[in-house]
């Protein structure tokens, strides 16, 4: 069984009487038909039948539509692959949540009169809010190291707003926390209380989740203090509905992370295999290969649209015309004592400094991306404007010193900043000195996008 999901492949090899032989969890890095290929020749290695043609292949996930045609693969439906590993492996179970690289899903077994089970299914893949991916970028924000997070303790008692129905939404407020100072592994709670609330009030559809509770996916087997919150919230929403028989009992043995939590698709794969549903003969790994080498473009070209550019000669007239105009920096004669105001912008990406002359003029500006701390992105600024200075063996004085951006409110505190501007006044501000009467202004930054329409007043 092979899962080619959105951000990992996942491989599972039984035998007959469903041992597991062999299993691997890979992140693809976009490249999901060299990864599967790169696993297929591990696995030809270590079995024998891979090469006698005594072997079904039966892959699921977002990208195996395109690839099991061309190695023999039967494909399978992603929820219906891990409804039935979770029924095989926990016929009690009655509700199951799997967080994946880009989507996820929530399914709910409901007892018919006669014993036997509904399967109601409920997947959000329309967008990647509250996945991994989202978890994963949200990370690299905060800046925790990967080793840490196991250390982490939810606490509900240390929460703060985190936007979960957006992925960049959701990247906007923490990049708000951040610049706030929040403590790291309160950020992360933070988020992790958002997805679960979020998923809870939505892909539930109003159902209650009953135990067994099945957690899976790589976010929930990575991050315990995501499961403790999955636990605690769950127990909120049985105590809200009157479900105090749910309540008793070890809530450890109701909601869990199973063993081989991460390959529960690939294993439902091979059990719908099993079950009967013949596949076709494994074919090897030539069209794979083939596909690798060439035939993704050949799909690609069928679907894209004209060049933007004919030629390279267009390509330079378009880098020529749109080029960013050359910036010279002030470079003061030595002794000099240069006067200017100073304005930083704490971004949710970077933080970026400039100084203004007295005369309005452009004299330095300095940028840096964001290490997660303002304070540290603020002194590698300051730092570089005085070796800017002490090149030269000159001195600045600051006039006035303006803060704006994310950052703005804990600069203008701790710095004791002057003025504090909001970042749509200190666009125009700044665009009507360099430009004048300016009609429309855009910026794109890390998390926002702003258009401004000036008009004149009579």
């Amino acid at each position: 069984g092979i899962d080619v999901g959105s951000t990992t492949v996942k491989v599972a090899v039984l035998n007959q009487n469903h041992e597991i032989l062999y299993s691997s969890y890979e992140r693809h890095h976009t490249k999901q038909a060299q990864c599967v290929l790169t696993l297929l020749d591990t696995m030809t290695q270590m079995f024998p039948q891979f090469n006698q043609g005594n072997v079904s292949l039966y892959m699921t996930g977002s990208g195996a539509n395109t690839l099991a045609p061309r190695l023999g693969a039967k494909f399978v439906q992603e929820v219906n692959a891990v409804a039935t590993a979770v029924e095989k492996l926990h016929p009690r179970a009655m509700s199951v949540i799997e967080l994946g690289g880009q989507d996820a899903k929530v399914i709910i077994f409901k007892e018919k009169e006669n014993g036997e089970k509904r399967t109601l299914t409920y997947m959000n893949d329309k967008c990647a809010s509250g996945t991994g991916a989202t978890i994963d970028k949200c990370m690299l924000k905060v800046g925790m190291d990967p080793s840490q997070l196991s250390a982490i303790k939810y606490n509900p008692e240390k929460l703060h707003h985190v936007a979960a129905k957006c992925g960049v939404f959701a990247e906007t407020d923490i990049v708000n926390l951040i610049k706030s100072s929040i403590p790291k592994e309160d950020i992360l709670c933070s988020l992790a209380d958002a997805i679960v609330n979020q998923n809870l009030s939505v892909l539930t559809r109003g159902n209650t989740l009953r135990d067994e509770i099945i957690l899976l996916g790589g976010p929930n087997t990575y991050l315990p203090f995501l499961v403790s919150c999955w636990k605690h919230r769950i127990q909120e929403i049985w105590k809200e509905r009157g479900f105090n028989d749910l309540l008793e009992g070890n809530i450890d043995e109701k909601v869990y992370v199973p063993q081989n939590s991460l390959y529960y698709a690939a294993l439902g794969s091979c059990y719908f295999g099993m079950g009967g549903v013949q596949g076709e003969a494994y074919k090897g790994t030539e069209e794979l290969k083939a596909f690798i080498l060439g035939g993704r473009k050949e799909e690609l070209k069928n679907i894209a649209g004209e060049p933007l550019v004919a030629n390279v000669v267009e390509l330079e007239d378009f880098r020529s015309q749109y080029a960013i105009p050359k910036f010279t920096p002030i470079e003061p004669k030595a002794g000099e004592t240069i006067r200017g105001y100073l304005g930083v912008d704490g971004g949710s990406t970077s933080t970026k400094c400039a100084l203004i002359g007295e005369n309005g003029e452009l004299l330095l500006k300095v940028y840096t991306l964001s290490k997660g701390n303002p304070f540290e992105d603020f002194k590698i600024l300051i730092s570089k404007i005085n070796e800017h200075f002490a090149k030269y063996d000159a001195h600045l004085e600051v006039a006035g010193f303006g803060v704006t951006g994310y950052a703005a409110n804990i600069f203008e505190k701790v710095f004791n900043a002057d003025v504090n501007v909001i970042e749509t006044v200190a666009h125009m501000k700044s665009s009507q000195g360099f430009f004048g009467e300016v009609d429309v202004i855009c910026d794109i930054g890390g998390q926002d996008i702003k258009v401004l329409f000036l008009k004149q007043e009579e």
